[in-house]
């Protein structure tokens, strides 16, 4: 009996791996083609794979939760009716031909090639397809010409969507033919590759940065110190991290008032000014505790889940510079320490007085936009963190209230919250909710609380 080896196919782009979630066949199972035999989970996809050919599931490879790559051979199906493997009868039969025939079989396999190049676009297109196609499905489209933007369009009736033999079948029946009666279609010709020398020579080529011009009356400035190491900071982030954004307005009426309430009182006690950013903070290490998978730092592969909350607070030097000071272990400060810690680090900033220690180990960063009239903006994230929250500038809106005798329209304080957050392991939820986090702390604001 020949065996057939069932191997993970293509499951999208950029899809390596998956999951063996579940075995639908059990050994000694019949096994019809296209008839699924095990279940598959990726980050992308969960899904079934089905088999290419009919027969009796013998060997299964690989156990439930195993991870397994793509191309890897998953389970050996027994075919009915052959008396032995057919890649050893192909390859006995090209042997015993070579030897007849030399030159015919030179011939023979010449034109294979050809044959296989000019149907390679076609294959190319299929594989570029997110969507997920059983290799029988693919088979058919491939003989029936049916290029990749075709096939995406059919509506599947199987699991998820998937388009079984039949979707496909059906569909062919009812399409309308593209070419005329008595018209040949007309193969486009491939184009041969380029040799690799070519290639090689294109791709070792340097990058040809543009110089900039200078006049005579321009100021040539050489960037300082701190600026090389911030420039090169950035573009490391940029490079580094998968930067996503999301933004969400937030009604600081309340707390506009309750500052404006206490500051003065504030002032009198604590001999410190309260601005907003303690506050800010306060609301930020509160979201923090409540989704500790933001407060992390990405190594390889591996995930650090920080236990101490260090919020690091962006702070513009005179030089216009930047530094970041961090708060260490802000979810375990009162308002009154926040806002002495705030004010003590921000001001021993503007004097280039921070120690080295005060600059360190931070696990999230928070940046204020707004002290610059800017409404909202897209920070970028400090390495090794995984995400950062710019406040924007608060200022007095029309809005519409919602009250009990119903809406009307008010003057509202109100400001922009811009979050952004590396994709690679915060995803738009987890970004989202935790932003809107720091919006409901805020908005709920106590009026009456008490320093």
């Amino acid at each position: 009996m020949a065996k057939f080896e069932l191997k993970l196919p293509q499951m999208g782009e950029s899809v390596a791996e998956a999951t063996l979630t579940a075995w639908l066949k059990d050994v000694g199972d019949t096994i019809e083609m296209d008839e699924a035999v095990f279940e598959i989970a990726t980050d992308k996809v969960d899904s079934e794979v089905p088999s290419e050919v009919e027969g009796v599931l013998t060997e299964k490879l690989f156990n439930i939760d195993d991870i397994i790559k793509v191309g890897q051979t998953v389970a050996v199906i027994e075919l009915e009716g052959e008396s032995e493997p057919i890649g050893v009868t192909q390859a006995d039969q090209k042997e015993e031909l070579t030897e007849i025939f030399p030159e015919s079989v030179s011939v023979l396999e010449e034109n294979v090639t050809h044959v296989q190049e000019a149907v390679g676009s076609t294959v190319q297109g299929l594989a570029d397809t997110t969507r997920f196609y059983s290799p029988l499905v693919k088979n058919i489209a491939r003989e029936e010409g049916i290029i990749a933007a075709e096939l995406d369009s059919i509506e599947g009736t199987g699991k998820e969507g998937r388009v079984t033999k039949n979707d496909i079948l059906d569909y062919i029946k009812n399409r309308k033919p593209e070419i005329t009666p008595g018209e040949k279609p007309v193969v486009a010709p491939v184009k041969a590759p380029e040799p690799l020398q070519q290639q090689a020579a294109v791709s070792t080529e340097p990058h040809q940065v543009t110089r900039v011009q200078s006049s005579g009356e321009d100021e040539i400035i050489p960037m300082t110190r701190m600026g090389k190491l911030i420039a090169h900071h950035m573009i490391e982030s940029i490079s580094t991290s998968a930067h996503v954004q999301s933004f969400i307005e937030v009604d600081v009426t309340k707390v506009v008032a309750w500052r404006n309430k206490v500051k003065d009182v504030f002032l009198k006690n604590e001999g410190e000014k309260l601005t907003f950013t303690p506050i800010f903070m306060e609301a930020v290490a509160k979201a923090l505790k409540k989704y500790p998978m933001v407060n992390i730092s990405v190594d390889g592969e591996t995930v650090i889940k920080k236990k101490n909350i260090n919020i690091g607070m962006a702070a513009a030097l005179p030089d216009g510079n930047l530094i970041v000071p961090v708060i260490k272990n802000a979810d375990q400060l009162n308002l009154v320490g926040m806002a002495k810690v705030v004010n003590d680090l921000a001001s021993r900033a503007r004097n280039n007085a921070l120690k080295p220690d005060e600059v360190k180990d931070g696990t999230y960063t928070v940046t204020n936009v707004g002290s610059f009239g800017s409404v909202f903006g897209t920070p970028i994230i400090n390495q090794p963190q995984v995400a950062i929250l710019a406040l924007g500038a608060i200022r007095k809106m029309p809005a519409v209230i919602e009250t009990a005798e119903g809406d009307f329209i008010g003057i509202r304080s109100k400001m922009f919250l811009s979050h952004s957050y590396d994709h690679r392991i915060v995803n738009g939820a987890l970004g989202g909710m935790f932003v809107k986090t720091v919006a409901d702390y805020l908005e709920a604001w106590d009026v009456d609380r008490e320093i």
